[in-house]
């Protein structure tokens, strides 16, 4: 698992204020509507739309909100805003690779906005994604769960790999296609994830020791990620677990 995606545990174990709570659900907001427009408002018939209503039940968001999700994308009054989906690729503090995945109504705002972050780190955009794979990620509360009985029941099930536990999660990696398979199988075999998603995992990565340079990379990241249009960033450091340890000391 990368920094950032250990980074993102942490915070998601932390909880957010009302404040980034109201920004993540509109982030949630989008990506059901647009998973509905894709495919239809039937959740068990659109495999996009189901992934984005389990993230957003995994995140809190309430049903009233996500079936009026649905409807604005597929009802009589739907919005008629659509929304396009762009990724943005380039290099942040201490050369570290980031792709930015964003959904906008606006793409001239929103290369701007992004453009403007990376400048202010001395950072550039160009292409990264070669040093990004695809993967499935499930989360399994390492509290009421056996890892040795996780990683049984996940390899059995078709997962590529699992990950140590680590800040009370075990991580469970797939296939993407096989992500929805695994999830279900561990859920029947009583380990239920807590979240599931398709990432981009780094297949090289920057390691970070040095206190300043790991706040100022995560300082970069958290910027882009509070950007209203931006659903999903990637990174490709690393941190070792003493550092990691004191900087998740700090997160309030």
């Amino acid at each position: 698992m990368s920094g950032h995606s250990k980074w993102s545990q942490i915070k998601r174990q932390k909880g957010v204020n009302d404040a980034r709570r109201g920004a993540l659900f509109t982030k949630l907001t989008r990506e059901i509507i647009t998973a509905a427009r894709q495919g239809g408002g039937d959740v068990d018939g659109n495999y996009r739309l189901r992934m984005a209503v389990d993230k957003a039940r995994d995140n809190s968001m309430p049903m009233e909100n996500i079936k009026r999700a649905i409807e604005r994308a597929t009802g009589a009054g739907a919005d008629a805003v659509q929304y396009e989906e762009i990724t943005y690729e380039g290099l942040g503090p201490a050369n570290v690779a980031v792709i930015v995945a964003v959904m906008t109504d606006n793409r001239n705002r929103t290369a701007s906005e992004v453009r403007s972050i990376f400048t202010k780190v001395g950072g550039s955009l160009t292409p990264v994604a070669w040093q990004f794979e695809q993967r499935g990620l499930l989360s399994i509360p390492l509290k009421g769960n056996d890892p040795d009985e996780v990683t049984l029941a996940a390899i059995d099930a078709g997962a590529t790999d699992v990950d140590a536990p680590e800040g009370g999660v075990i991580l469970v990696m797939t296939e993407p296609a096989d992500l929805e398979r695994v999830r279900s199988s561990l859920a029947d075999a009583g380990h239920p994830a807590t979240s599931a998603e398709v990432s981009m995992e780094p297949t090289t990565k920057v390691e970070i020791s040095d206190e300043k340079a790991a706040r100022q990379v995560l300082g970069f990241v958290e910027r882009l990620e509070e950007l209203e249009d931006v659903q999903n960033v990637y990174a490709n450091f690393d941190l070792p677990d003493a550092l990691m340890e004191q900087l998740e000391a700090s997160v309030a």
